[in-house]
């Protein structure tokens, strides 16, 4: 592929991720075994470096993590694999990865897998930029989060690009990652139940006159609602025919917290 295209597939990965992170928040799980759950994106950022081009293979990442079970162990990510231009993901831009849901619980490291593919422009020329040892095994940054069932977070690497481009006596230039990561809670969820169970009302979640989400409870009444920004809502209960509906007013969402509703009596 020639540069040219590159680049152009480049700008169409970063606008497709953009769109992804916009619309990811307002992803509804439903209730039943995704109660235990979190969602996790992984975004890209880069600090400055004085090159033209530092380009990454980024084949693959994963996170060790502990569920509230205390069972441990690697889960791959699901990940947009393929040629990354760090110095295009500066002063603020980000690109999203991918994004998993993961069980509750701590996640203590995040592995970034590099591929061959990996370059360097500097005085018009290009370069190759070989990587060591990373590509091998994968590249480990320390992490220590904890997450909440129902919050979706975010994990920015953030490359130090200056720091991590280490040129040889020959000429020749390798990469050695130096790498910040940043986790946050970006959202926060609705929780609660309703009785009785046979109700099983579809639940709406209000902002003025916008429905910002919706769900149903499952099968013990149960309800939770995902990715909801923070604010303040209306949350409707619009049970089967035989029931009438329930309307809460004034329910607020703040980021990183789960607002539990208790038990709403559906009459």
């Amino acid at each position: 592929m020639d540069k040219t295209e590159n680049k152009s597939s480049s700008t169409f990965k970063l606008t497709s991720c953009l769109m992804g992170i916009l619309m990811l928040p307002f992803f509804l799980l439903s209730c039943g075994k995704d109660d235990e759950t979190a969602v996790l994106q992984v975004k890209l950022t880069d600090s400055p470096g004085d090159y033209q081009e530092v380009n990454i293979d980024i084949q693959g990442v994963e996170i060790h993590g502990e569920d509230g079970n205390q069972t441990s162990g690697w889960k791959a990510i699901e990940v947009k694999g393929g040629i990354y231009d760090l110095l295009r993901l500066t002063y603020g831009i980000d690109t999203l990865l991918g994004s998993a849901q993961l069980p509750a619980g701590n996640i203590s490291q995040i592995r970034l897998i590099l591929g061959n593919n990996n370059s360097i422009k500097v005085g018009d020329v290009m370069n190759s930029l070989s990587t060591p040892s990373a590509q091998q095994s994968g590249l480990k940054l320390n992490v220590h989060a904890t997450l909440k069932a129902g919050i979706t977070y975010v994990i920015t690497l953030d490359f130090d690009v200056a720091r991590s481009i280490v040129k040889s006596g020959n000429g020749s230039y390798s990469l050695k990652p130096v790498i910040r990561s940043v986790s946050e809670a970006t959202s926060g969820a609705i929780s609660g139940s309703t009785t009785p169970v046979a109700a099983t009302p579809a639940i709406y979640v209000i902002q003025g006159s916008d429905t910002v989400a919706t769900s149903y409870t499952n099968d013990f009444g149960k309800f939770l609602i995902i990715g909801v920004p923070a604010g303040t809502y209306k949350v409707s209960f619009r049970p089967k025919d035989g029931f009438e509906s329930q309307q809460i007013e004034n329910v607020i969402v703040a980021i990183g917290n789960v607002t539990d509703l208790g038990v709403i009596a559906i009459l």
